[in-house]
């Protein structure tokens, strides 16, 4: 899969539809057949969406953890906890379910926001809270995580 572009903006109706944005869908629109998989993200308030051909390449990562080791069962279980299998609607609606909905904190107001090759998709006050407060310390993490080797002799 290609690498996905784009932040946007969306409503959530009551029941926690999201109409996905056209600009993004066309994205999809190669992996949209096969269904996504959306699950709580790890590290913050947000749901991660997976074309199921990028969870599918996750899996089996995963797959290859020892379940008689007792910190890979842990973490598989709480990685997995919550994942739900879902369709775009015929109207290009995603139903986030209510358990994802809660944890997420998701509102009327939602951002999509590409992360490589999975759409996080936030409530967007937490949204903007958290670019707010990643702000300061970004060059030091860009620093850190890209700034490290000269590898290619480009820098």
């Amino acid at each position: 899969m290609n690498t996905l572009i784009g932040t946007y903006e969306c409503k959530a109706d009551a029941k926690g539809r999201v109409m996905l944005p056209a600009a993004l869908k066309k994205q999809l629109s190669p992996t949209m057949q096969n269904g996504f998989v959306l699950k709580r993200a790890v590290f913050q308030p947000c749901l991660e969406l997976y074309p199921m051909d990028e969870w599918e390449t996750l899996m089996q990562r995963v797959n290859k953890l020892n379940r008689f080791n007792k910190k890979h069962n842990d973490f598989i279980r709480r990685f997995t906890a919550g994942v739900k299998f879902v369709e775009l609607d015929a109207s290009g609606r995603l139903l986030v379910p209510k358990d994802l909905v809660g944890f997420a904190k998701i509102t009327k107001n939602v951002v999509m926001s590409t992360s490589i090759s999975i759409v996080e998709i936030w409530d967007k006050d937490n949204y903007e809270q958290s670019i707010d407060d990643a702000a300061g310390s970004f060059a030091d993490l860009a620093e850190e995580v890209m700034g490290q080797d000269d590898t290619d002799g480009l820098s």
